[in-house]
């Protein structure tokens, strides 16, 4: 297992954090981004008005957004409902399965794209897999769903060898 594969190429504070400026200046035409942690709570299905501010100003600068998750097709077809994004369900992140049906539906080039997760083991290892630059960002709630919580532990683990390896983390408010 190589370290590099789940060091994520930026740490934001949230999704929400992404302004359209910074992601211009980086040729950022789409973001695919996480449901469950990232976009939404994963016990808070209607979303924050931030987040409804944030896809709106995303669609004004006609940045792209696309939701893939591992969840099944009816849980993340309700969740996104409201949104107004698309979707896919069932990615089988940390696989690139996901990510590259996105990038079809994008019909973006994996260097215009960008994943977001709050996962280093299935958002990030995914993006790296699938040739996509790399989001992590801070829960947005601290519990997880019972399917989360030994990826989780996994993830514990992982983050001490990158700590031990890259320095301690740094958690920007702008890409």
């Amino acid at each position: 297992m190589k370290l590099v594969n789940y060091k994520p190429d930026y740490l934001l504070e949230a999704v929400y954090n992404l302004d359209v400026e910074n992601l211009k200046k980086k040729d950022i035409r789409g973001i695919m981004v996480d449901l469950d942690n990232t976009l939404i709570a994963w016990n808070n299905p209607d979303g924050t008005p931030e987040l409804h501010q944030w896809l709106k100003t995303m669609r004004e600068n006609d940045i792209k957004v696309i939701v893939v998750s591992n969840n099944k097709h009816e849980r993340v077809q309700r969740a996104v409902a409201k949104f107004d994004v698309d979707f896919v369900s069932r990615a089988m992140k940390p696989f690139a399965w996901g990510i590259h049906k996105a990038l079809t539906k994008l019909e973006e080039e994996p260097d215009h794209v960008i994943m977001v997760g709050d996962q280093l083991m299935t958002d990030i290892r995914a993006a790296h897999r699938a040739g996509v630059r790399s989001i992590l960002v801070k829960q947005l709630v601290a519990s997880d769903a019972w399917s989360t919580k030994f990826n989780r532990w996994r993830e514990r683990r992982m983050w001490k060898k990158l700590v031990r390896r890259y320095g301690q983390p740094e958690w920007k408010k702008r890409l």
